[in-house]
């Protein structure tokens, strides 16, 4: 990322650009695990993985297959505390643009 794109970073996090940046960061990022808050419980539902972003579409890969779907400038993505994952939701085009959030987990690597 260059010096000018950090220092004038979108910052509603409503705005097409934000949604479009955060996406890009989010690219090829290795999933260790996701889950999914159900009933007051988080249910794991998929292991393994990559995030990746194709003709405008976010993709959210686990398991082999395809948990989460949708276009970028819907997806709303924001990192977890910790910064060890992320929560993302949007409208699932695996499910005919049902709502669905999920809490992918990063793969840890020492740098």
């Amino acid at each position: 990322m260059s010096f000018f794109r950090k220092i004038f970073r979108p910052k509603n996090p409503d705005s097409r650009a934000f949604r479009e940046q955060r996406a890009m960061e989010l690219h090829g990022q290795a999933i260790r695990y996701v889950t999914e808050r159900r009933n007051d419980t988080d249910e794991i539902i998929g292991r393994g993985g990559c995030l990746s972003v194709r003709n405008g579409e976010f993709l959210l890969l686990s398991s082999g297959e395809i948990l989460l779907r949708a276009r970028v400038e819907e997806l709303r993505a924001a990192y977890l505390l910790s910064g060890d994952g992320v929560v993302l939701t949007a409208p699932n085009l695996e499910e005919d643009g049902k709502e669905r959030t999920v809490i992918a987990h990063f793969v840890y690597y020492r740098k």
